[in-house]
């Protein structure tokens, strides 16, 4: 993976255009494809009890990131990253 790290925040564009920041809040590699699991800094840095909305974005060989284009692949990403937190949590 081309060094990125849990904690490192950059910034997205969404479909119109519009810079939105994202904070890493987990990376894995899973069939020898890169993801994060990313959170709006907004989101993140408010101090509640609210959810926050993960995304999930596959990181390409340049180190670009992509949308999951499939629900398939979207769900195989999503029980592994939930797997890793369950194993973190259990670990502190």
């Amino acid at each position: 993976m081309a060094n990125i790290e849990v904690g490192e925040v950059f910034t997205i564009s969404d479909d119109n255009n519009e810079e939105l920041e994202v904070e890493v809040l987990g990376v894995m590699t899973i069939d020898d494809t890169d993801y994060v699991a990313v959170g709006f800094v907004e989101d993140i840095r408010q101090e509640n009890d609210e959810d926050i909305d993960i995304f999930f974005l596959k990181v390409d060989d340049d180190g670009d990131f992509s949308a999951i284009e499939s629900d398939e692949e979207f769900d195989k990403v999503s029980a592994a990253f939930d797997e890793m937190m369950d194993e973190e949590m259990e670990d502190e």
